[in-house]
């Protein structure tokens, strides 16, 4: 793979995670509220669910804090801050750009290495690999910012800093790894099912068509390939938010997926499994459309 390609790819996709994550945050706090064990209303509920974004995008100002930290998964603890970010969803506002970056470099070059034979059975092999490798490269940033992006999505009133500090005053740095098997056991399978199935739709328009598809065909492929696989790698999202919710210490807090799942299926059964299915399959539908339409027409731009 040419270096220019390299950081055409690295850039498209900052760019798409940037587009992706300002418009669809709302959704995001939505489904982490009605997987929290604490139950949609208590974990806030429609409260402050877009909250701090636009001061985040136009260069927030400071603000002091002196209050209690009382998060559903631990202890009270009283800190006095000086913090630009107010909200959970800050805490993603900046990652999820190096993350998709760090996802479509890794991508882009294992595609590149791996060997091109004509059999066209292999292609999805190759997308496949290619997006493990880059779900694993990805979870690298994107967990820490998912551990404290969701805590704050239930407990609305506290903090970005003070969740943080929190984290790693109680649990260290493992902490903030709390749940990195989960995430990745959820983006693998996922990612096994959307890049294939959005590659190969592309293929399959571009046939019907006679030329290759523009940018605004590939997020349409984008929507209904991240539609689907959100509907089935849902349960392994719900056991993912469990874990990083549970509280220190715990049994679920371990990491253990399929304990998790067991749970939850006992506790609430398919519907719990399922929490959530409805604004995750909106979020990733619609996420898919901008993020894999903004990536490829920017790639295109660069290139």
């Amino acid at each position: 793979m040419e270096p220019r390609e390299s950081w055409a790819a690295l850039a498209a996709g900052g760019v798409a995670g940037v587009c992706v994550d300002l418009i669809l945050f709302p959704l995001d706090t939505v489904k982490t509220r009605l997987q929290s064990p604490q139950g949609f209303w208590k974990a806030g509920g429609f409260r402050g669910i877009y909250a701090g974004v636009p001061s985040t995008a136009i260069g927030s100002f400071p603000n002091a804090y002196d209050s209690k930290l009382k998060l559903s998964l631990g202890e009270e603890v009283t800190l006095k801050v000086t913090c630009p970010i107010q909200l959970g969803q800050n805490s993603i506002i900046s990652t999820f750009p190096s993350t998709a970056a760090a996802f479509f470099i890794t991508y882009e070059n294992v595609k590149s290495v791996l060997p091109h034979g004509s059999a066209s059975y292999l292609t999805p092999v190759t997308h496949m690999v290619a997006a493990s490798f880059g779900e694993v490269v990805a979870c690298l940033i994107r967990v820490p910012s998912e551990v404290v992006k969701q805590r704050a999505q239930v407990s609305p009133s506290a903090s970005t800093f003070r969740i943080l500090t929190h984290t790693l005053y109680h649990e260290g740095i493992q902490g903030l790894y709390r749940g990195y098997k989960s995430t990745v056991l959820r983006e693998i399978p996922f990612s096994l099912v959307q890049f294939p199935l959005w590659e190969a739709l592309k293929d399959l328009w571009s046939w019907k068509q006679g030329h290759v598809v523009d940018s605004w065909q590939s997020a349409v492929c984008g929507a209904f390939a991240g539609g689907f696989a959100a509907a089935v790698t849902t349960p392994l999202d719900v056991a993912k938010t469990r874990i990083m919710l549970a509280k220190a210490g715990s049994a679920t807090a371990s990491g253990n997926v399929l304990a998790a799942l067991g749970g939850i299926w006992r506790t609430q059964g398919l519907s719990g499994l399922f929490a959530g299915v409805v604004p995750r399959m909106a979020a990733i539908s619609l996420g898919g459309f901008i993020f894999l339409g903004t990536y490829e027409k920017t790639r295109e731009l660069l290139l």
